[in-house]
Formats: structure tokens, C-alpha cells, sequence
């Protein structure tokens, strides 16, 4: 590996998915004003609306959305600019 190429500040980081509360540690460089004690060890802490461990696509469970009329609201939206 070369020298003096690396970020000062890559070290462990505790990621936390706040839909599910799974904590998982990888190394990066993300600025972190929080920390987190996980296996009585500190660590920065950066927060994940979803992860790997609530994403529908990798666990499988699809959550349904409800799309109907949204191409309505569309047209609504920007007939207004039809000339």
C-alpha cells in the first residue's frame, strides 16, 4: 500500500438502522457527532433510515405503497402548463 494516500480518520464506525435497531461495525470515514457503546467499546455512530437488514429487496418482504391516482395527480398537477 502507498503512503500518505489514506484518510487520517478511517477507522471502525457503528452504523444503526433506526427502523429495525440493527447495529453493524465497518471501517469509513464518516463525521460522526454521536457515539455508541457496542461490546463495551466506543464508537462514532452514523444513523441509516434503512439498511441492508430492512431493505424489502434483501429481506424479502415487500411493502406495498398505494399508487392509485398518482398519474391523476400528475396531470392535475401540470395541466396548467399545456399550452
Amino acid at each position: 500500500m502507498k503512503q500518505g494516500i489514506h484518510p487520517e480518520n478511517y477507522r471502525l464506525v457503528a452504523f444503526k438502522d433506526m427502523s429495525n435497531d440493527e447495529i453493524f461495525l465497518t471501517k469509513s470515514t464518516a463525521n460522526t457527532k454521536e457515539t455508541i457503546e457496542v461490546d463495551g467499546e466506543k464508537y462514532p455512530l452514523v444513523k441509516l433510515e434503512i439498511s441492508r437488514t430492512s431493505h424489502p429487496f434483501y429481506t424479502g418482504k415487500a411493502k406495498l405503497l398505494d399508487t392509485a391516482g398518482r398519474i391523476d395527480k400528475f396531470k392535475n398537477k401540470y395541466a396548467k402548463f399545456k399550452k
